[in-house]
């Protein structure tokens, strides 16, 4: 049978490297879940504003002023000049 002496030392360095390790493991784990959701929020932002510009075309060609549409839709009128413009 082989006995070896226990060494306290080594064994809080193994410790502190499985502790390293694991803490890597999981802080990419988190920064990946993070970096989903911050992309689906951004999408969604994306999205929303797409739909208000979509609603401001319509009413713009439905004959609706820019102060109304900019009311209703809540976009800035620099932007809806910018984007109700003829292309």
């Amino acid at each position: 049978m082989l006995f070896t002496e226990f060494n306290l030392e080594d064994a809080k360095e193994v410790w502190r490297e499985e502790g390293y390790e694991d803490g890597i493991v999981k802080g990419r784990e988190l920064g990946r879940e993070e970096g989903r959701e911050l992309g689906r929020e951004l999408g969604r932002e994306e999205g929303r504003e797409e739909e208000r510009l979509e609603n401001a075309r319509a009413m713009f060609m439905e004959g609706d002023n820019i102060e109304k549409i900019a009311r209703i839709t809540k976009l800035p009128m620099e932007t809806l000049k910018e984007k109700l413009t003829i292309q």
